[in-house]
C-alpha cells in the first residue's frame, strides 16, 4: 500500500501569485498541489484532507482569519500558514492565536522561505506519526494479556481489576511478594488508561536515601541545599498529566508520610528551598510487599495515608499459588526469549517441567524468568533438559565458605549474597539479616 500524497492547498486570487506558489512547491516531487482562488471553494475542498494550506490573508469573498477558524473547526490538524502583502503585528498575534502555523509576508525571500516552512511541518508530522506509533507499541506491550501471562482464576481475577482501575482515576495499592510484577500491573493501569499519553514514573522508595526523599519527590529550587547548583523538578511534576508509581512505599519514613499526605489532599507540591506551592495532577499508583494493616497497627505507617492511598487494591498471588500459570509462563519466557536473541523455537523437556514444578520459586516470575534465560542458554538442542534447569539454593553456606578467609569476608559474602538475591533492596537484606541498613552501606563502602 503506497503513502499517501503530501497535500498541499495554495488559495491565492492573484493568479500570478498563485501560479508562483504552485511552482515553487512544485518543484518538490513528493508535494501534491491543489489551488483555489477563494476561501469557500478551499473550505468545501476540506475532506480531501490536505496537511498544509497556504492562504492569502486577503480574498474576495472572506478574510485569511475567518477561513482559518473554518479550517480548525474542521480538522485542527491541518496546517496553515498565512501569506499576506503587509507585516501587520496585531494581525499576526491574532492569527497565530487561532492557531496558524507561521505568517510570511510577499516578498523576493518568499519563495525559500515557504520550501523551509512547509519542510519543518512536514518533518513535525513525520514526528508526530512515530510518537503515536510508538505509544500504539507501548499500550500493546502492556495489554492485559502481554503483562500478566496466564489463564489461572487468580490472573483473570487480576485482569478483571486492571481493567476497573483503568476506567477512573482512583488511587491503586498493588501488593505481593518481591517479583510477583506489581510494576508491570501498573504501567498496565497506565498504559490503557485516559492517562496513557502522559509520563509513567515510577520511584523505588526502598532506594532513595532518607535525606534525599523530600527532593527526588517534590524537586528542589537553586541553593536550597549543599551541592544544588540548579532549580530540579521532583518525579510529581514529571509525572504531571500521568501517572506516578511509589513502589514499596511502606518503606517511607513516617515523617515524610506527613508530607506526602498534604500532597494528595491539595493536589500541590512545594520544592524544597521554596514557599510557593505548584499544582500537580498525576494518579498515584502504590506499591509494597509488606501487609499494609499490619504495618498501620504497628505504627509504621499512618492511618489517614493508607487510607488516603489504598483506592482499589489488587494483591497478587505468589507464583507457587497460580496453578498452570508456572508453565504458560515459562513457555512464554522460552518463547520471547529465542525470539529477541534470534535463536531456534526450543521447548521445555517432560523433566525439566517436573523440576520447575516441584520447586518454590521464592522470587517469584521474575526469579522463573532468569531461570529459563539461563536453561536456553546453556541447552544445545531444541529442548531444554531438566539439567539445564537451576534452581536457586536457599543453604549459602557452600558457597560463603569456599576457602578460608576472614569472618568479615564470610560476612561480606553473605550480605552480597542476599542483595542479588533480593534484586538490591538494601532495606528488605536489613530485614532478612536482622542488622542496620547504615550497617551494609559502611560493608560495601569498606
Amino acid at each position: 500500500m503506497s503513502e499517501k500524497p503530501y497535500l498541499i492547498f495554495v488559495v491565492e486570487d492573484n493568479e500570478w501569485y498563485n501560479r508562483l506558489l504552485v511552482h515553487q512547491l512544485s518543484l518538490n516531487p513528493d508535494y501534491q498541489i491543489v489551488s483555489f482562488t477563494n476561501g469557500k471553494d478551499c473550505i468545501n475542498n476540506l475532506d480531501k484532507e490536505p496537511d498544509v494550506i497556504t492562504l492569502d490573508y486577503r480574498l474576495p469573498d472572506m478574510k485569511g482569519l475567518e477561513v482559518l477558524k473554518k479550517i480548525k473547526a474542521v480538522n485542527d490538524d491541518i496546517q496553515v500558514i498565512l501569506i499576506s502583502e503587509q507585516n501587520e503585528i496585531d494581525v499576526v498575534v491574532e492569527l497565530l492565536k487561532y492557531g496558524a502555523y507561521d505568517y510570511i509576508v510577499k516578498s523576493n525571500e518568499i519563495r525559500e522561505r515557504l520550501l523551509n516552512t512547509v519542510n519543518n511541518i512536514r518533518k513535525g508530522d513525520k514526528l508526530k506519526k512515530e510518537i503515536v506509533n510508538l505509544r500504539k507499541e507501548v499500550k500493546k506491550k502492556y495489554s492485559y494479556e502481554n503483562t500478566i501471562v496466564g489463564s489461572s482464576p487468580a490472573t483473570q481475577k487480576i485482569y478483571d481489576l486492571i481493567d476497573k482501575a483503568t476506567r477512573t482515576n482512583i488511587s491503586v495499592a498493588v501488593t505481593g511478594e518481591t517479583g510477583t510484577g506489581k510494576e508491570l500491573v501498573a504501567k498496565a493501569i497506565h498504559y490503557n488508561s485516559n492517562r496513557s499519553g502522559k509520563p509513567f514514573v515510577a520511584v523505588n522508595m526502598a532506594a532513595i536515601p532518607k535525606d534525599l526523599v523530600e527532593s527526588e519527590l517534590f524537586g528542589h529550587e537553586k541553593g536550597a541545599f549543599t551541592g544544588a547548583n540548579f532549580r530540579r523538578i521532583g518525579k510529581f511534576e514529571e509525572a504531571s498529566g500521568g501517572t506516578l508509581f511509589l513502589d514499596e512505599v511502606a518503606e517511607m519514613d513516617i515523617s515524610l508520610q506527613t508530607r506526602l499526605l498534604r500532597v494528595l489532599q491539595e493536589k500541590e507540591i512545594v520544592r524544597v528551598g521554596s514557599n510557593t506551592p505548584v499544582k500537580v495532577d498525576c494518579r498515584i499508583i502504590v506499591a509494597t510487599n509488606r501487609n499494609f494493616q499490619n504495618e498501620v497497627k504497628n505504627g509504621n505507617f499512618r492511618q489517614d495515608l493508607y487510607y488516603r492511598i489504598y483506592g482499589l487494591p489488587i494483591e497478587l498471588p505468589p507464583l507457587r499459588e497460580r496453578g498452570n500459570d508456572l508453565f504458560i509462563l515459562a513457555t512464554h519466557f522460552v518463547k520471547t526469549f529465542c525470539a529477541e536473541n534470534k535463536l531456534p523455537l526450543k521447548t521445555l523437556a517432560s523433566d525439566a517441567v517436573s523440576k520447575l514444578r516441584a520447586y518454590s520459586f521464592p522470587g517469584n516470575i521474575r526469579e522463573l524468568r532468569s531461570i529459563i534465560e539461563l536453561a536456553v542458554t546453556l541447552s544445545d538442542g531444541n529442548e531444554i533438559p531438566g539439567s539445564n534447569i537451576i534452581l536457586g539454593n536457599d543453604d549459602l553456606l557452600p558457597e560463603v565458605m569456599d576457602g578460608e578467609v576472614s569472618l568479615r569476608e564470610y560476612n561480606l559474602r553473605i550480605v552480597k549474597k542476599y542483595l542479588e538475591k533480593y534484586d538490591n533492596n538494601i532495606k528488605l537484606v536489613a530485614q532478612k539479616l536482622d542488622i542496620g541498613t547504615a550497617t551494609i552501606y559502611r560493608m560495601l563502602k569498606e
